[in-house]
């Protein structure tokens, strides 16, 4: 609401002022005319002053409001001058006098007001269509007047041209006032009060001015009562703009506003027939019909331009519509309301291989897939039974569809002409020209569902192998443990242990190829209840569902996990023309109540890395311990970088001495690392630093800080050597050779007093690349050892391929000497091999003295133990120097 006073002042105003007007100029004797002219510049001061007020207390967002209400006010001002002068000008000799012409002037800046009172629609009619009905209308009761009152009049009067310029006013403001009601009327807005107070006012000027150019004609006083009609609508004016109320209101329905003037001229048509038959003759009264029967040809002419642009437009729209929906591949179908086709359009053969004439006439049913049918069926009943308004709130809903502005979206899947049902979506609407019709558009969605299923897949499948990924396997999981609980539910994991040879051999795309042959190998060993999926990698995930009558127990699950393992290991897999022997290591882990699928996985993940740690083709089962190993694993990978660099690390040095003399001709290094005080094992932490890679800067410290003690023992004339292991990961780490040969010159260390060792299961692993950078080692004149020999695969081999100056016996072959007979025979015959290469043959491990004994009959020239020496720090090496005088024979 723009303006919201107590109406009472105003009311109360304009009220006392009204009857003091009229009272005082009924005591003092005054004529009709006279009481009317007071009355009316009363109360038209009243209103135009209440007019301006109002306006200037209008919000600035009712600016056209307020304009408006300015515009009725100089029409008030204007009509009370014209009203104040009237009773001087009424002696005049002229039929219009000056007060008249600002009469009429005031009434129509009141009608131009009214009009602007009012929000206009948004779609209006035309100007000439809204001349036309407001002269219609001015006709039609001009007409109706002529035959009630002005036909009389007019056979009386003596001066015909007096006559009607004497109506020339009235006549006016009649115009004025049915120009501008159907607009008033037809308003959705609240403001309109004033619009419609304004309209009443121009009723009473146009009753009150009729009244008085009667009065003038027949040399009378216009009546008092006339006269007063329009200053009590005034009062009325004056009040309304602070007693409205602005909600929206309901406006009158668009056919009544639409359709009055063509009642009005009905009325008229049967008033002046019937004031015909009495045998009336009235040339003026003929010219009006005349002119209204003008109007109404025109009317009626510009109607059927509007219609047949209009027809014109749905025309194009239609053909716009059909093309567009022939460029995005829609077919376009016209059906009736029981769903026989009627009409097809051009595009049905391109999409679906039916010719027009195939679907002609035909009911659409016989082409919708019988699941389908239901909704569509429930659709065109809907749009068969809705009317033209909204759909009552409660109706029934299209199962399937989405109801749209100007239609219904449903899909449903179509027959094409080769039986396949393909899916679609159309949309079904009321035609524009017949609503016993339904315009269907049928757009294809089977490339898009082609597309929205082949992301699906990808999504929960993997692309090398077509076994479900790692995604589906957990939700997988997820959903088996929710729904069916954990009794008999187990998971297996299944790595495939020297597979990042293969990809480093052979390549990736060979890779992926044994990859293919694995999954497939697999996926003939499972159930064909289990889930079998690619975990990632090389890593295979089963799930085998427990619960009903295909449980899985416990040997089921073990019995499982071991046809895996046989299903890699028992043959060699054919990659790039190549056999390559791969074996799996296979982890298993059972659900238990309240377990989390995530921990189930993980379990299973843990007992597969067990089993790997183990030395692989083997299956383990998930025990609690194992976690905790991972825990206390992770831990100290999380504190070895900490570590090195707050120097917590230390060497200790193991001698190895000369069999036959006792003399130390070598130390071994061996790293040991004091956690806060606690001494943790090599066997703990050697495993998580080779996994984290801090094994290699580790390494590079333990290599460096070695060859400068033992190069500081060198200086003091004792010719002593150093042995160091070396890992996998840091004889691949770049720059490796390098280092070697930086750590040396740093040192002043000479090559040949350094021994590197490694183990034989690093040269099976990687062979190509290890041999290369042991062989650069060798041009170093780095002396090179192969450590635990005698437990890999392939020693004698490597010993060809790799010149080596060193063998070391592993301690579990000499644990048995003098106790087990066949560990004596191994351990003679490694003594003998490495004599007849003429290598230096080590033995580890010597603890008690008949070990000592049987090595030095056997020809062992080195050896190292608790026995000789246990490991100590450099300061215990220093000890021993006075009594280390044998030349290096190493």
């Amino acid at each position: 609401m723009n303006v919201r006073r107590d109406p009472r002042v105003p009311v109360t105003t304009a009220a006392g002022l009204g009857a003091v007007a009229v009272v005082v100029a009924l005591i003092t004797g005054g004529s009709a005319p006279v009481v009317t002219a007071i009355a009316g510049v009363v109360t038209g001061l009243f209103a135009a002053v209440s007019l301006i007020m109002a306006a200037s207390r209008v919000t600035p967002s009712h600016r056209r409001q307020a304009g408006a209400w300015r515009w009725m006010a100089a029409g008030s001002l204007t009509w009370l001058l014209g009203v104040g002068v009237r009773p001087m000008a009424d002696g005049t000799p002229f039929v219009l006098t000056f007060a008249d012409l600002l009469m009429l002037v005031g009434s129509v800046l009141l009608a131009i007001g009214c009009g602007m009172s009012v929000k206009p629609p948004a779609f209006t009619r035309g100007v000439i269509r809204q001349a036309a009905d407001a002269y219609l209308g001015a006709a039609s009761v001009f007409a109706m007047t002529w035959v009630a009152v002005l036909g009389p009049a007019f056979r009386k009067a003596e001066d015909t041209g007096a006559f009607f310029v004497a109506l020339a006013l009235p006549v006016v403001c009649l115009l004025a006032t049915c120009a501008v009601t159907p607009a008033v009327a037809a308003s959705r807005s609240g403001n309109r009060a004033v619009g419609l107070t304004g309209v009443g006012v121009l009723t009473a000027i146009t009753v009150a001015e009729m009244a008085t150019a009667l009065a003038r004609l027949d040399g009378d006083t216009p009546p008092l009562a006339a006269g007063l009609v329009v200053p009590a609508m005034l009062l009325v004016l004056a009040v309304t703009p602070w007693v409205q109320d602005v909600r929206p209101v309901r406006p009158l329905p668009a056919a009544l506003t639409a359709a009055t003037p063509l009642v009005l001229v009905a009325a008229a048509t049967v008033i002046a027939t019937l004031y015909v038959i009495r045998g009336s003759r009235d040339a003026a009264l003929a010219v009006v019909a005349a002119s209204v029967v003008l109007v109404l040809l025109g009317r009626l002419f510009v109607l059927l331009v509007e219609t047949a642009g209009m027809r014109r437009l749905v025309d194009v729209g239609e053909q716009q519509l059909r093309r567009l929906a022939e460029n995005t591949g829609d077919v376009v179908l016209v059906c009736d309301t029981v769903g026989v086709i009627q009409e097809v359009g051009p595009g049905l053969e391109a999409t679906y291989g039916y010719r027009p004439d195939d679907l002609a006439f035909r009911p659409i049913f016989d082409y919708i897939h019988p699941e389908d049918l239901p909704a569509v069926q429930a659709l065109l009943d809907r749009m068969t039974d809705e009317d033209d308004g909204p759909e009552q709130e409660g109706g029934p809903e299209q199962e399937g569809g989405s109801a749209q502005e100007g239609g219904t979206r449903i899909s449903c899947r179509f027959r094409a002409s080769d039986g396949t049902w393909r899916p679609t979506e159309s949309v079904a609407a009321r035609h524009v020209r017949d609503d016993d019709l339904v315009l269907v558009t049928i757009r294809d969605l089977s490339d898009q569902v082609a597309l929205r299923n082949q992301v699906t897949h990808l999504t929960f499948h993997d692309g090398v192998t077509g076994l479900p990924n790692r995604a589906y396997f957990e939700e997988r999981a997820r959903d088996v443990l929710t729904r069916r609980g954990a009794g008999g539910t187990a998971v297996i994991f299944l790595d495939l242990d020297g597979f990042t040879s293969v990809n480093d051999s052979v390549g990736h795309a060979s890779g992926d190829h044994l990859l293919g042959q694995a999954a497939r190998r697999l996926r003939s060993a499972v159930r064909a209840d289990d889930t079998l999926a690619r975990w990632g990698g090389d890593e295979f995930a089963v799930l085998l569902e427990g619960g009903g009558s295909g449980g899985t127990d416990a040997q089921t699950a073990i019995d499982l996990a071991e046809r895996l393992v046989r299903a890699v290991s028992n043959e060699p897999f054919r990659v790039a023309d190549r056999d390559v022997a791969l074996t799996a290591s296979v982890g298993v882990a059972f659900a238990e109540e309240d377990l989390p699928p995530g921990d189930l996985l993980r379990n299973a993940d843990v007992a597969m890395s067990r089993a790997k740690e183990l030395g692989g083709r083997r299956v383990e089962v998930f025990a609690t311990h194992m976690h905790a190993d991972v825990l206390r694993r992770l831990e100290i990978a999380s504190d070895l970088q900490r570590a090195l660099l707050e120097n917590q690390f230390a060497i200790e040095y193991q001698p190895v001495v000369d069999l036959a003399t006792s003399r130390v001709t070598a130390v071994e290094a061996l790293v040991r690392w004091w956690r806060g005080g606690t001494f943790v094992p090599p066997e703990q932490f050697l495993g998580p630093a080779e996994d984290t890679g801090i094994i290699v800067p580790l390494s590079e410290w333990i290599l460096r800080e070695a060859c400068r003690e033992v190069a500081a023992w060198r200086a003091s004339s004792w010719d002593i050597g150093l042995a160091l292991n070396l890992s996998a990961r840091q004889i691949m780490a770049p720059r490796f050779v390098e280092t070697v040969a930086d750590a040396l010159s740093e040192s002043g260390l000479p090559a040949s007093a350094l021994t590197l060792e490694v183990i034989e299961e690093m040269l099976v692993e990687d062979a190509g690349e290890m041999i290369s950078r042991l062989s650069e080692l060798r041009t170093l004149g780095v002396r090179l050892a192969i450590d635990d020999f005698g437990t890999g695969y392939a020693s004698l081999a490597f010993l060809r391929q790799l010149p080596v100056d060193m063998i070391k016996i592993d301690p579990s072959f000499v644990s048995g000497l003098g106790r087990d007979d066949t560990l004596t025979l191994l351990t003679r015959t490694i003594v003998q091999l490495g004599n007849d290469l003429g290598l230096i043959v080590v033995a580890e491990g010597i603890e008690r003295p008949e070990q000592l004994d049987l090595l030095r009959k056997m020809g062992c020239t080195r050896g190292q133990g608790y026995l000789v020496a246990r490991p100590m720090t450099a300061r215990g090496v220093d000890s021993l120097m006075p009594t280390s005088t044998l030349q290096n024979t190493a």
